[in-house]
């Protein structure tokens, strides 16, 4: 479904007449040079394209004939575009001179071939042009300065370009819509399901996959014997048709090149939706309301996200009945693997989000990210973002638009970091705590889903030697004023995992730490000790990895817990301890 789906929104982006996209036959290329002729050929100027975009000077977008620039080392002139080496037979730098004449050469057989067939007076200027035209021409050193890049013909005096001519197109096209299948395989396309010529390979390439080849990959391959079937090379092994293959290819490339576009980890996720509708402006920022440049922005995201956490269906996102479409795709050499595939409505997705804002949320301070990005969550997993599992990412989409269970190796992931560098932070638990209740209800794991804040009455043992650990630590830290390492920086691991032979330890010291205090801390310390103990019966020789998830969730929230009582004695103030994330 997904090549059906991006062959619909290449129609409807067609239709629409405030945006430009390339036809059948035709693509968009970055521009950077433009080729002034007389209409008796003589040159008049190589002109810099380039436009200002911020402090740079960047290539323009034009549609022109032809798919991109084939690669590899063969000779392939394009048709009225191309490169300065081909077009002009001079390139910056050049280390190939004469390759470069004869990519110039074959450029001008190409066009001189062409003249009496087209018949157009634009188009025999431009061959004029490249009969009489001397790459050793001083003028061509002013690509120094344009750098590299494509470039295109003018006629001077004429507003347009030569290949945008009416009958320069139509010749193209006829040239293309020629219906002489011979030498072709003909099949039903799997996209349009009609007979036709099926494309032997898809393009244009697709660009703009983060980690993929800069030239372009395919989505659609085949290039080694295991993967053909029945005598079908290449793909011709997935019969589409040319023109629903470059349809699809130009509709994800647009996309690509888009605001409708979010990196999260490894994978390049675009999204759309079969009609126009609002959400194709704001989702990508409701998944990433960091993005949000000023403030206002940033306010409207957090209402509209607030709203969503408690049920609620935003006005911003239009008609909850739009079919809407979720990709994501990670690099895989000169393939593009696709990571996930979401198909559903933008009602839908809306509930999809308030289960995931609803199941993150978890007290906190004003510092904490109240509305995480998917990818700080995977930021979690791992010491640097290089060092995250590549198929995590995928799997937390998944997991978020699909309302399923979050992926078990980010849960074991963010037990490794906490129990590697102790800290305890509001992201970390803030998962915690969605997975452990996700889990309950996919396969009853526990008896009662976590809340966002302490919970004294909890039936789990872990849950309690989590506030018992926070709660010992806290009296050590009241008794030794200023310490920097505390219990949790040399215990909080062991204790999570093996607490049997951890906590009769801490038990004892704190007996050491409790002598330091005075008599109304002390009890006030023992009281709450005493309490926690009463919770359960024995320290538990080792905790599984769902109770180690338990033990963090206990020891933050009995942290949380100490900076919002108002029952302690004036000897006993205590300062917020949980660390932003």
């Amino acid at each position: 479904m997904i090549l059906p789906a991006l062959t619909e929104y290449y129609k409807r982006l067609v239709a629409d007449p405030d945006i430009e996209v390339s036809e059948t036959g035709f693509s968009r290329q970055k521009i950077a040079f433009i080729v002034v002729v007389e209409k008796n050929g003589k040159l008049v100027d190589i002109q810099d394209a380039r436009q200002q975009k911020g402090t740079k000077l960047v290539p323009q977008m034009m549609i022109v004939p032809g798919g991109a620039k084939p690669s590899g080392q063969g000779i392939n002139p394009c048709f009225l575009w191309d490169n300065s080496a081909y077009m002009l037979g001079y390139k910056p730098g050049d280390d190939k001179p004469d390759r470069t004449l004869q990519t110039c050469e074959a450029f001008r057989n190409r066009h001189l071939d062409l003249e009496k067939d087209i018949g157009d007076e634009q188009f025999t200027a431009v061959c004029m042009f490249l009969k009489t035209w001397n790459p050793a021409n001083e003028i061509a050193k002013k690509l120094d300065e344009i750098g590299t890049g494509f470039g295109v013909f003018r006629v001077q005096g004429e507003t347009g370009f030569v290949h945008e001519r009416p009958k320069i197109k139509q010749w193209w096209l006829s040239r293309l819509n020629n219906t002489d299948t011979s030498g072709e395989i003909v099949a039903q396309c799997l996209i349009t399901g009609e007979l036709a010529a099926i494309a032997r390979v898809h393009e244009p390439k697709i660009k703009g996959v983060g980690g993929a080849q800069s030239s372009g990959a395919s989505i659609v391959s085949f290039n080694f014997d295991a993967a053909e079937s029945y005598g079908r090379s290449q793909s011709y092994n997935a019969p589409v048709s040319g023109q629903a293959t470059f349809a699809y290819c130009v509709a994800l490339n647009r996309l690509l090149d888009s605001p409708q576009r979010l990196r999260i980890g490894d994978t390049t996720t675009v999204y759309w939706t079969e009609k126009p509708s609002p959400i194709e402006d704001i989702f990508g920022r409701v998944m990433d309301s960091n993005s949000a440049e000023d403030g206002a922005t940033r306010t409207q995201l957090h209402s509209i996200m607030n709203l969503i956490r408690q049920g609620g269906y935003p006005n911003e996102f239009g008609k909850p009945d739009v079919p809407f479409f979720v990709l994501g795709l990670s690099p895989n050499a000169a393939r593009i693997s696709v990571r996930f595939w979401y198909e559903s409505t933008v009602g839908e997705m809306v509930e999809k989000l308030h289960l995931h804002f609803s199941d993150l949320q978890i007290a906190g301070s004003d510092r904490d990210q109240e509305f995480p990005a998917a990818w700080q969550l995977l930021n979690q997993t791992a010491r640097e973002s290089k060092d995250i599992p590549p198929m995590l990412a995928g799997a937390l989409m998944r997991s978020i638009l699909n309302g399923t269970p979050y992926p078990e190796a980010m849960f074991a992931a963010i037990l490794r970091r906490i129990r590697a560098d102790r800290r305890v932070v509001y992201l970390r638990v803030a998962f915690i705590k969605a997975f452990l209740n996700r889990f309950t209800r996919q396969r009853n794991l526990l008896k009662k889903e976590i809340d966002m804040a302490l919970d004294a009455e909890r039936p789990e043992t872990a849950y309690h030697l989590g506030r018992l650990f926070a709660e010992l630590e806290k009296t050590q830290e009241d008794a030794l004023k200023g310490i920097n390492d505390t219990i949790k920086d040399k215990y909080f691991g062991a204790a999570s995992a093996t607490p049997g032979s951890v906590f009769p330890r801490l038990i004892r010291l704190s007996q050491h730490h409790l002598g330091k205090l005075g008599k109304g801390s002390r009890i006030w310390h023992e009281t709450r000790i005493q309490e926690i103990c009463s919770r359960f019966d024995r320290f538990p020789s080792n905790l599984n990895l769902y109770d180690q998830g338990l033990f963090a969730l206990g020891y933050y929230h009995q942290r949380q817990e100490m900076f919002v009582k108002k029952d302690k004695p004036e000897s006993h103030e205590a300062e917020p301890f949980v660390e932003a994330s």
